[in-house]
């Protein structure tokens, strides 16, 4: 429980303050649209409350003009009709309000689970570097549904509550203005005991959603890492941090739901005391003659239905602080900048030769410590350059600046002579096939995920791309072959096997650039051998930019340039470095144990550096 409430300080420290007013404002916005349907919903409601207001008047009537001794019983059975009518009309308002408003609501619900993931599918690459994919999907899903919720079952049902009040004050006040103002005497009670819960519920339900966040980000995060967790004997650890995150949550939603259940029994003292009022004092009135007794007994009722409807407002402000709580996650994430952007008046990429240059170029994914300085580097057309260094020396990172998922801080990348913040997105990663060193693979059939780059491929392209990359036979020998259905990344395939689709995925898009990045590190070298004349015939006649790891990739490299604290340091054939005797054979050595190759070195030989 301490750890849990400790948590819930440090949650309730990173919720940033919010304009409650500006995010209710927008999410009216996405009500916009259906006007028509609020139109009518709006007539439901009205027909509602005025059937649920009209009933005590009626019956106060009644018991006035029907109930003395000996009365003919026509008259009275004709108030009773008309008692059923105003009730029906409740009925049917009730009903209709609530079917209208609950399409109308999963419409909502709809449009803005679509704008949150197409804005995630848009956000640039750094952002995933800081956020965690749990609090994305609890956004997406958890945060989406209480608004949802709100808007399906608690907009309209407020609004009705709100005009029953109005709608019993005004008939009150008509019936019997002393009688009424007395009652009504609670009012100032009520509109302070609301502003003190709520300036107490706000923080509490941000805090609560925040703490959603974090239990979907844990159990996102142990679920996809359960193999390493069982590897490293790491689950009772595992355990421990979820229970944590889990009672955060708890006692955040504990702390929250305290405030609000609190206030239930506060309204109901509140009509205990106006029910007495109206005994009391409408009772004398009656004795006296100042009002008739079916005045107070509708007065009775109407004080019933005046605090039941700020009964079901209470309930509802719980489910509106969550519904704001959840709505502000949801803005703040659609507000969230995309750093990567197509220039206005950037054009589309036209097909190219491959030519990759990389001039003066400075990066880092924190402004204060670069990854990249000052680097150059020349990629000519149809070239294969390796890339090797040291571990952290920002191989992969120059990759990336070369797809353009990060802005250089100075410099320039070009593909063809072309900037490629000048150029679209879309057409620059066109030209590019890319095989990462972690492999992802989706839900799906084999063939699916090879066709994933181009959709519309037919079966015998996807067979030929197999086929060029050497993945044909690991394919056809499963039981389904490129029918085999994938579980998620691909979890029923051997590391090798996910490494040859991703190859085959690559291949398919027929891409004027190849960039593998340490693409055949997860592969044994069996594999390597079997798929390294095919990897050849595809790299042929087209640039290749190869994160390298293994000796027989850098080998067979046109150029290979040595990566060392963010520089290139030096540039030339495995062979000529060899001979200079500088970083690259230093490199060599550590792996070697000798500045030259050990005879007959080739794919079998080990990693020149990770």
């Amino acid at each position: 429980m301490h750890g849990g409430w400790e948590r819930i300080a440090e949650l309730a420290d990173k919720a940033p303050a919010a304009d409650r007013a500006g995010t209710v404002r927008r999410l009216v916005v996405y009500l916009r649209p259906y006007r028509a349907e609020l139109g009518l919903a709006f007539v439901f409601v009205l027909a509602g409350t005025a059937g649920q207001a009209l009933g005590p008047a009626l019956i106060g009537r009644a018991v006035d003009q029907h109930l003395a001794p000996g009365a003919d019983p026509g008259p009275l059975n004709r108030a009773m009709l008309g008692l059923l009518a105003a009730y029906g009309v409740g009925f049917v308002g009730f009903v209709g309000q609530t079917a209208l408003v609950g399409r109308l609501g999963q419409h909502v619900l709809a449009t803005l689970r679509e704008e949150i993931f197409a804005r995630i599918q848009r956000l640039s690459i750094r952002y995933f570097d800081t956020h965690e994919a749990g609090d994305l999907m609890s956004r997406l899903v958890s945060d989406t549904e209480v608004v949802g919720n709100f808007l399906t079952q608690g907009l309209m049902q407020s609004l009705g509550s709100l005009f029953g009040l109005v709608a019993v004050v005004a008939l009150m006040v008509w019936s019997s203005p002393v009688l009424a103002l007395t009652t009504l005497v609670v009012i100032p009670a009520m509109v302070w005991l609301t502003r003190v819960f709520s300036s107490q519920a706000r923080d509490r339900y941000r805090t609560a959603r925040e703490a959603i966040g974090e239990v979907s980000s844990n159990l996102q995060e142990d679920i996809s890492g359960v193999r390493e967790s069982q590897a490293f004997a790491r689950t009772r650890r595992n355990i421990e941090r979820f229970a944590q995150a889990n009672a955060a949550n708890r006692d955040a939603n504990v702390n929250a739901v305290a405030v609000t259940s609190a206030f239930t029994p506060a309204v109901d003292v509140l009509s205990a005391v106006a029910t007495a009022i109206v005994i009391g004092l409408g009772g004398w009135m009656a004795v006296t003659g100042r009002i008739e007794v079916g005045t107070v007994v509708a007065f009775v009722i109407w004080v019933a239905n005046f605090f039941r409807p700020i009964q079901q407002l209470s309930a509802l402000y719980t489910q509106a602080q969550a519904a704001v709580a959840g709505a502000e996650r949801v803005f703040d994430l659609l507000d969230e900048p995309i750093e990567v952007v197509d220039r206005p008046g950037a054009v589309a990429l036209p097909d190219v030769a491959g030519a990759i240059a990389l001039e003066g170029v400075w990066f880092g994914y924190q402004p204060d410590k670069p990854v990249l300085r000052g680097l150059d580097l020349a990629i000519a057309p149809g070239q294969m350059v390796a890339v090797v260094g040291p571990t952290g020396a920002g191989k992969s990172t120059l990759a990336k600046l070369v797809l353009r998922y990060y802005d250089v801080d100075a410099g320039r990348v070009c593909v063809d002579g072309h900037d490629v913040r000048d150029v679209t997105q879309a057409s620059l990663r066109r030209q590019f096939g890319v095989v990462p060193q972690e492999v992802f693979l989706f839900s799906g059939s084999i063939a699916d995920n090879i066709r994933y780059g181009r959709p519309g491929a037919t079966d015998a392209e996807v067979e030929a791309a197999a086929r060029a990359v050497g993945a044909h036979d690991a394919i056809a020998s499963l039981p389904e072959g490129y029918a085999t259905p994938l579980g998620e990344r691909g979890g029923a395939l051997s590391a090798g096997q996910r490494q040859l689709v991703a190859l085959a995925r690559a291949a398919l898009v027929q891409p004027r650039i190849l960039l593998l990045d340490e693409a055949t590190a997860n592969i044994d070298t069996r594999t390597e051998a079997r798929i390294q004349a095919g990897l050849e015939a595809l790299m042929r006649g087209r640039t290749s930019l190869v994160i390298a790891h293994r000796l027989s990739t850098v080998r067979r490299a046109d150029l290979v340039a040595v990566l060392v604290d963010g520089r290139i340091v030096e540039q030339g054939t495995h062979a000529e470095l060899l001979a200079r005797g500088g970083a690259y054979a230093e490199l060599h050595h550590k792996q070697f144990g000798a500045l030259e190759a050990p005879a007959g070195a080739g794919p079998d030989a080990p990693p020149v550096q990770a």
